[in-house]
């Protein structure tokens, strides 16, 4: 019986870190491809969910382009003083949070001059329903930092 609860137990535990190994490719993925690239993916996904004419895909695919672009610049930026081991003061963490918020907003103006009001109203309700889901998976990714952490 012993030895059935620990086989059971080790392959549970074989079957978690292959889940895990499989999300962190998954999220890897989309870092090796290009801006104009994420931009294309980023475009037939908006016009699957609102529909899109042409002249709104056109605008959109220029509107992720830049934003890849300037994100990809970002997270390198961000990756290199992360290897450096230099922390940011309080006074860069506000000036980065401040400017995040002020592009969500410049964002959301765009959104609100490209759509009619019924694909406004969808892409807001994407964009609640993703805001909920990033919530989750932070807290579950502190969750597990506080594990490892106590090891």
């Amino acid at each position: 019986m012993k030895k059935l609860v620990m086989i059971a137990f080790l392959l549970s535990g074989m079957m978690a870190m292959a889940q895990k190994e499989e999300t962190k490719d998954r999220r890897h993925s989309m870092n090796d491809l290009s801006p104009e690239q994420i931009a294309t993916l980023q475009t037939k996904k908006m016009t699957l969910a609102l529909d899109l004419n042409e002249a709104q895909q056109a605008k959109m695919k220029s509107l992720f382009a830049s934003n890849a672009a300037e994100r990809k610049t970002k997270m390198e930026a961000h990756k290199a003083r992360k290897e450096s081991g230099e922390k940011m003061t309080s006074e860069e963490r506000y000036s980065i949070q401040n400017e995040r918020l002020d592009h969500q907003i410049a964002l959301k103006k765009e959104m609100k001059a490209l759509l009619n009001d019924d694909q406004y109203a969808k892409w807001e309700k994407m964009q609640h329903r993703r805001g909920k889901h990033m919530k989750v998976k932070r807290s579950q990714r502190k969750n597990l930092e506080g594990i490892k952490s106590e090891k």
